[in-house]
């Protein structure tokens, strides 16, 4: 019997002075990278105390860019997600032509710069835009309005269901949905009652980083926005502002919301990921 390499005897065997260099490493790039621009942040936000910062909270263009940006996410997010699924069911359980293309496609925003993302709407939707002549005589406003900024975070964050729930569809297989469809179940009940189940942390996986990039999008947002105090602001876009007219306390206090929210994404995802490597390793 062939015996499976034992990496955890292998990695011991590792001279000490190597392990500490690699863990000493890390640790220093983290400190650098991660852990104090993280301090930084909160440190700046309540340089001047408590008052202060919720002072700069209770801003009305900051209330209105934390309003905006979660109304973007709770329409993009579910979107991504119904399509995610669609997506990710059809690549993994079926063949058919052009199967390779729509993977392609999926990644696109992943390889695009944000800013181009952002100018293809403006192309689109624009005044002098292919659809603009249509759109603006009858009052219709996507571009430097709310349209506009949510199409723009659709479009940077459709990849991140999708390719989290495709590899793993395509590990499971299609033996237990065939199963269940040669008892009679439904195609929805075939997919709550048995994929959903199997891929359950995947999807929280995948809404979670989709979340947070609909949440921290700047470059396409910052190009369909008009940057418009009150109105078209998203949370990055009024920390530009402030942190450009020398408001630092108000800037890094709005930017701490931003962290915040990388803290609570970082804490969640560490759980689905770990959820998942169980129910990878179960399959």
């Amino acid at each position: 019997m062939r015996q499976r390499p034992n990496h955890g005897n292998r990695m011991r065997q590792e001279p000490a002075v190597t392990r500490r260099l690699l863990i000493a490493a890390a640790l220093f790039f983290l400190t650098l990278f991660l852990i104090s621009p993280l301090a930084a942040v909160f440190d700046q936000a309540l340089a001047k105390g408590w008052q202060v910062y919720l002072t700069a909270l209770g801003d009305p263009d900051s209330r209105a860019a934390v309003c905006l940006t979660l109304l973007a996410a709770a329409i993009s997010v579910p979107l991504n997600l119904v399509f995610g699924i669609c997506a990710a069911w059809s690549i993994a359980k079926f063949d058919f032509p052009g199967r390779n293309l729509l993977t392609a496609l999926i990644d696109l925003p992943f390889s695009v710069s944000p800013v181009i993302s952002g100018l293809i709407f403006v192309l689109l939707f624009g005044l002098q835009g292919w659809f603009g002549s249509w759109l603006y005589p009858r009052d219709i406003r996507i571009i430097f309005a709310v349209p506009g900024i949510v199409l723009a975070t659709l479009f940077v964050t459709f990849p991140f269901v999708a390719r989290e729930l495709i590899p793993l569809m395509e590990a499971q297989g299609k033996d237990e949905e065939e199963a269940a469809i040669t008892l009679g179940a439904t195609g929805l009940q075939t997919f709550l009652r048995v994929t959903f189940p199997n891929v359950r942390w995947g999807i929280i996986y995948g809404v979670i980083l989709c979340n947070a990039r609909a949440m921290g999008e700047f470059g396409a947002v910052s190009v369909v926005s008009g940057h418009i105090r009150g109105a078209t602001n998203t949370v990055p876009l009024q920390v530009e502002i402030l942190y450009n007219e020398y408001n630092y306390v108000a800037a890094f206090a709005v930017a701490s919301l931003l962290a915040l929210l990388a803290l609570a994404t970082l804490a969640v995802k560490t759980a689905a990921e770990w959820k998942l490597r169980r129910q990878l390793s179960d399959s």
